[in-house]
């Protein structure tokens, strides 16, 4: 029901910057598919960030989604030719960029979530991977479990800076240890916010994240003033680690 014909969608429409900078800023957000109203567009115009990291975002490939951002997109639902899904965008142009959909399914309408790899360049010809990911919510613990195990095996090789970011739906304590367990092991750090009470969570759970590795975060910081989204935006600052 609703599975989209098309999975990755993506925009090189806008000529973009062909490496990342060493300092750079994005932010994390599940806009509950506000991303196309006017008020959101201003808002997106007004913060100064490289990359954006949505999910539950609308889209399709007849437009410029976001002004003067390049985009890679994956889709989990497709209704009335309109795409929703996780989507990327960035002021650099990817190098690469592959959509996966969950094998299961939401035990309501019965749809899929969906899961954006993209990398991106540095100047030494660094690599810089995005994972951003929106996961399953209404099924049991197992199958959450079973679509972290995909995310671990997509990334668990690469040699490189690595963020990890996305809504989680960590909703309770059996997944948010397992989730804990995943970064241990590929060796990630969690972005903190001094205003995590203001961050998306349910029964004191909460649902979003920023990981990363191989980077040094300079800033991280929660907008809450913004009326466009029932989740706040997550901003972080990373800094390239000098590897001579």
């Amino acid at each position: 029901m609703f599975k989209p014909l098309k999975i990755l969608h993506n925009s090189n429409k806008i000529i973009t910057n062909q490496f990342i900078s060493n300092k750079f800023k994005l932010v994390c957000w599940n806009v509950h598919k506000n991303n196309k109203n006017a008020k959101f567009k201003k808002y997106i115009e007004d913060i100064s960030v490289d990359f954006l990291l949505f999910q539950e975002a609308k889209f399709d490939d007849r437009e410029i989604i976001i002004p003067n951002f390049n985009y890679n997109a994956a889709a989990n639902l497709e209704l009335n030719s309109k795409f929703y899904g996780v989507l990327t965008a960035s002021k650099i142009r990817s190098t690469y960029a592959k959509a996966y959909l969950s094998e299961g399914k939401e035990g309501v309408f019965g749809t899929h979530k969906s899961l954006l790899f993209s990398t991106y360049m540095f100047e030494d010809m660094g690599e810089l991977l995005i994972l951003n990911i929106h996961s399953i919510n209404f099924r049991e613990n197992t199958r959450f479990i079973k679509e972290l195990q995909k995310l671990s095996a997509i990334v668990e090789f690469h040699k490189g800076a690595i963020i990890i970011a996305g809504d989680f739906n960590t909703w309770n304590k059996k997944r948010l240890l397992v989730l804990k367990e995943l970064i241990k092991s590929l060796r990630l750090k969690m972005v903190k916010f001094d205003e995590h009470n203001h961050i998306k969570s349910f029964m004191g759970n909460q649902l979003d994240f920023i990981f990363y590795r191989d980077l040094k975060l300079i800033n991280s910081w929660v907008e809450i003033d913004h009326r466009l989204s029932d989740h706040n935006p997550l901003f972080a600052e990373f800094e390239k680690l000098d590897n001579k």
